[in-house]
C-alpha cells in the first residue's frame, strides 16, 4: 500500500467566505425553485444575515444544532445559510420523509429548533418554525473554531443503523477549497443543480461550495429533463448522478449541454457506454469523482488531462489516500486529510470502527492502474446505491418484517442501467394470498420513495450459512 496526496488548503470558515464572496456584489448569486428570478450576492448577504440575527436571539450560535427540512425555495435555503452564520450546528434532514424517519433525527440530535418549509411544521416538543416566517435580527457574526461543528449530515457509514456524521468548520472549509482548486471554480460560474439538499453532494460541494467561490447557483426542486436542458444555457458548470444522466440521455438533446466547461458524475457508478454517448452528442468528456458524507470529496478525474471512464481519478489537493500499488491487487481505500470528519454524533463506538489514527475505512475495494487511476471495483459492505441515494437494507428489512404476514425479509441491490442498483426485496410468509402491491403501498407510507423496493418476492425461506447468518450475495 502507498500513501499519496499533496496541495494545500484554505481553512477559512466557509461562513467568513460567503460573506467575502457576496460583497463582490455577483448579480446573479443565487437562483432558486420558487421561480423568483435570481438574486444578487448582496441581498443574500442582507438576507442570511438578517435570518441569522433573528436565529441568534433565540439562542442559535455555537454548539447549538438547528435541524432544517431541506427545500430548495428561497426561504428554506436563506435559513440554512443564516443558521451556519450562526456558527450553530445544522443538520438537514429530507423534507419529504415520513415524519417517523425525520423523528429519529430529532431525537438523536436533541436539536434547539427545526426549521422547515411552508405548511410542514410538527416535530414533536422541539419548537418548529416555517422558514419564512424566521422573522429578521441585528446579527453579530460569531468567532468560529476549527473544531467547531458546522454539519451533522446523517448516514449509516459503511455499516450499521443510521448515524450523525459530524463535519467541523474546518472539515467543511477543506473540502470546499479543494474542490475550488481541483475544479477551477470561479465567480464566473454558474452551477445547475437538481441534486437534493439533504445530502453533502447537492447541499456541500452543490450550494456551499459554488458560493464560497463567488459563483451562483441555480437550485431546481427536482430534476426534470426538459427545464434542466434549458437552464444549462446559462450554465457552466452541472452535478449530477448517473440516474439523471441516464435520463437526459434517453429523453433529451445532448447538444444543449455543449456550453458546459464541466459536467460531474458522482454517488454511484457511471457506465463507460454512457460515458462515451455524452462524449460524442455533448461533446462532454465527464467528470467521475468519489467521495463519502464522512470525508466529503476526497478523488476525481483532472480538470485538465484525461479524463477516464471508469476510474475515479486522483486524490484531490490534501487529501492522503492510502492505495493499493499500481497494476497490483485491490484492497481497501483509507483516506486521511483535513476534510475527514470528526466521528459520529455520540457513537464512539461506531467511530472507532471506521477511524483509526486519522484514517477513514471507506469500505471500499479499489485498484489503481498504471498511471494512477483509481476505480472502485465493490463494496465491502452492503449499502445499495440507487439513483445516487444510500439506501440500507437492514432499515427496509426491519419495516418489512413488522408488516402482517412477513416473517423474515432480505433485501438487496440488483444492477440497473438507469438506477445503478434496484432495491430488491425477498421475503418468506405463510401467507399465499399476501398482496404483494399492498405491501408496496404500505412501504410508501413509511418511508421515503427511494428506498421501497422496485420488486418484491416471496422465496420459502432465505439463504443462510451454519451460523444463521443471512448469505445475501446468493440473492
Amino acid at each position: 500500500m502507498i500513501e499519496i496526496g499533496d496541495g494545500s488548503v484554505d481553512l477559512t470558515p466557509v461562513p467568513e467566505r460567503w460573506a467575502v464572496a457576496w460583497s463582490q456584489a455577483n448579480p446573479r448569486s443565487l437562483r432558486c425553485a420558487d421561480g423568483l428570478g435570481w438574486r444578487s450576492g448582496a441581498e443574500l448577504d442582507e438576507s442570511t444575515s438578517a435570518v441569522a440575527g433573528a436565529l441568534q436571539s433565540q439562542g442559535a450560535g455555537p454548539g447549538e444544532r438547528v435541524v432544517w427540512q431541506a427545500s430548495a425555495e428561497w426561504d428554506s435555503v436563506v435559513a440554512a445559510l443564516g443558521i451556519l452564520r450562526t456558527g450553530a450546528t445544522l443538520v438537514p434532514v429530507n423534507a419529504a420523509q415520513s415524519t417517523l424517519e425525520r423523528s429519529v433525527v430529532v431525537d438523536d440530535t436533541d436539536p434547539l429548533l427545526v426549521v422547515a418549509p411552508r405548511d410542514r411544521h410538527g416535530e414533536g416538543e422541539v419548537r418548529c418554525l416555517e422558514a419564512g416566517s424566521l422573522g429578521q435580527g441585528s446579527f453579530e457574526a460569531p468567532t468560529l473554531s476549527a473544531e467547531d461543528a458546522a454539519l451533522i449530515v446523517y448516514t449509516s457509514g459503511t455499516t450499521g443503523q443510521p448515524k450523525g456524521a459530524v463535519l467541523t468548520q474546518a472539515n467543511l472549509a477543506a473540502g470546499l477549497s479543494a474542490l475550488e482548486q481541483g475544479w477551477g471554480l470561479t465567480p464566473e460560474d454558474r452551477l445547475l443543480s437538481a441534486l437534493p439538499l439533504f445530502h453533502v453532494h447537492g447541499l456541500v460541494a452543490g450550494l456551499f461550495g459554488v458560493l464560497a467561490a463567488g459563483g451562483g447557483v441555480d437550485l431546481h426542486a427536482r430534476f426534470e429533463v426538459a427545464p434542466f436542458l434549458e437552464a444549462a444555457s446559462e450554465a457552466t458548470v452541472s452535478y449530477c448522478v448517473p440516474t439523471m444522466l441516464h435520463r437526459l440521455a434517453r429523453d433529451g438533446d445532448l447538444s444543449a449541454l455543449r456550453k458546459l466547461r464541466l459536467l460531474v458524475s458522482g454517488s454511484a457508478p457511471l457506465s463507460v457506454e454512457l460515458f462515451e454517448t455524452f462524449a460524442q452528442s455533448a461533446r462532454q468528456r465527464i467528470l467521475e469523482r468519489y467521495g463519502m458524507t464522512e470525508t466529503l470529496l476526497t478523488l476525481s478525474n483532472p480538470l485538465l488531462g484525461e479524463r477516464r471512464s471508469g476510474t475515479v481519478g486522483l486524490p484531490l489537493p490534501e487529501v492522503i489516500a492510502l492505495l493499493p500499488e499500481r497494476g497490483g491487487p485491490e484492497a481497501e481505500l483509507k483516506v486521511a486529510g483535513p476534510s475527514v470528519f470528526a466521528g459520529y454524533w455520540r457513537r464512539p463506538e461506531a467511530t472507532a470502527e471506521v477511524l483509526v489514527d486519522g484514517w477513514m475505512s471507506t469500505g471500499d475495494l479499489v485498484r489503481v492502474d498504471d498511471e494512477g487511476y483509481v476505480a472502485i471495483c465493490g463494496r465491502s459492505k452492503e449499502l445499495i446505491i440507487s439513483g445516487g441515494y444510500n439506501v440500507y437494507p437492514t432499515e427496509i428489512e426491519d419495516v418489512l418484517v413488522a408488516q402482517p404476514g412477513v416473517l423474515e425479509a432480505a433485501v438487496v441491490g440488483r444492477p440497473s442501467a438507469e438506477w445503478g442498483e434496484e432495491v430488491t426485496a425477498f421475503i418468506v410468509t405463510p401467507d399465499q394470498r399476501l398482496d404483494l402491491g399492498a405491501l408496496r403501498e404500505r412501504l410508501g407510507e413509511l418511508m421515503s420513495p427511494y428506498k421501497v423496493p422496485r420488486s418484491i418476492t416471496v422465496v420459502a425461506e432465505l439463504p443462510r450459512n451454519a451460523m444463521g447468518k443471512l448469505q445475501r450475495h446468493l440473492l
